[in-house]
């Protein structure tokens, strides 16, 4: 029998639904933690909690039965953006999607519907697999949150497939961005804006300078800059005291992101000096940059499994985060797989049931090879 005639579709599915219909957004992961510990344990796997402050992180291993090889990782995260609230879907035609109340959770609820059906095959067929350690993790679209709570002493993979990487099944993500996250804070000061507007400092004025000076958008083919929230002011008769401004940049290109941030700040500071205005500027890395190089063997190894499976493998840049910027920071060769979900983050969420059924032959099919990569590395 070919391996995708182990798969069994119906099973597959229905696993996918089954957690589709449990909301759970960033740090709410409580109701399908439990559904998962239940489908792990079910699949022959030990289950851990690692609780952190906020949430906590699923970690299972499941015992290989080849001996001397190396575990592989396999990761997903539980949570999802919202609103997920009494998620409404349509599953017709091969296609299943949101009816556009609620987005879907394909990001990332198909990753963990393909992990768990690659598990229930290893475990019903009886084949031959080197250990497993499945990371389950959880406020991820919040900034990797889990991931970086995540207890990597009780890893001991060195190569991971992280499946959270948008299109069509066949996609690898080789390079991430750095991204940074920042605040700027104006403090003008307030007054009548009908009697005597000339005692005050717009601090909304101020930033509205800011705003129109700083590099914003596809800055190149590596670098995004964005401001996203803007707060400020508590009534039209009162010239605004405070206003906040929250942006965010990413690059591939170290320097450039050192460039582009320093264009920023410095903007923000002379805006505010010719306003008389104060400022308060603080930062944050959300995650730094990767980027696997083509002659790297796991990568190659990869796109062997894709073609094998009858899939033409895509090397993509991306312009997103994951949890694999965090597990290449701990020194694990990770790659982000595309798990077919399409139009992520949108009430036009949706996803072909054909791509839950290549992605787990996909993970399958690594499973099952990945002790020949070892021997061979």
């Amino acid at each position: 029998m070919e391996l995708s005639g182990y798969i069994n579709k119906t099973r597959l599915i229905d696993t996918f639904l089954e957690l589709v219909k449990v909301n759970s957004p960033s740090f709410k992961e409580g109701a399908i933690g439990e559904l998962l510990r239940k489908k792990l344990e079910k699949a022959g796997c030990s289950v851990e909690f690692q609780e952190y402050d906020g949430s906590f992180n699923i970690l299972a291993f499941k015992t290989g039965t080849i001996p001397n090889i190396p575990p592989l990782i396999l990761s997903g995260h539980m949570d999802t953006i919202e609103p997920t609230e009494g998620i409404t879907f349509s599953a017709e035609n091969g296609v299943i999607r949101t009816t556009g109340k609620t987005v879907l959770g394909a990001d990332d609820k198909s990753a963990l519907a393909e992990i768990l059906e690659a598990l229930a095959i290893l475990e019903e067929r009886d084949l031959p697999h080197g250990d497993l350690e499945i990371v389950f993790s959880s406020a991820e679209e919040k900034g990797l949150c889990g991931a970086k709570n995540l207890e990597f002493s009780k890893l001991h993979g060195t190569h991971a497939l992280v499946l959270d990487s948008s299109g069509p099944v066949g996609s690898l993500v080789f390079a991430a961005p750095t991204h940074i996250t920042y605040e700027v804070k104006i403090t003008g000061k307030a007054a009548h804006a009908g009697i005597e507007p000339e005692k005050g400092i717009s601090a909304i004025r101020t930033a509205a300078k800011i705003i129109s000076r700083v590099p914003d958008g596809r800055i190149d083919d590596e670098t995004t800059a964005n401001i996203g929230v803007i707060n400020g002011g508590t009534a039209t008769n009162v010239v605004p005291k405070e206003t906040v401004v929250r942006g965010e940049i990413r690059s591939h290109n170290k320097e450039t992101l050192k460039r582009i941030r320093s264009d920023i700040f410095d903007h923000a500071r002379r805006a505010a000096k010719e306003d008389r205005a104060q400022m308060e500027i603080s930062e944050s890395e959300e995650y730094r940059s990767f980027r696997i190089e083509e002659d790297e063997p796991f990568l190659s190894f990869m796109n062997g499994v894709f073609r094998d499976c009858g899939i033409e493998p895509s090397l993509i840049k991306s312009g997103g985060g994951s949890d694999a910027s965090v597990f290449h920071d701990e020194g694990i060769m990770a790659v982000n797989l595309s798990t077919g979900m399409q139009g992520a983050h949108s009430t036009e969420e949706f996803i072909e049931t054909k791509d839950l059924v290549n992605g787990c032959l996909v993970v399958l099919k690594t499973v099952l090879e990945f002790g020949l990569f070892v021997k061979k590395g």
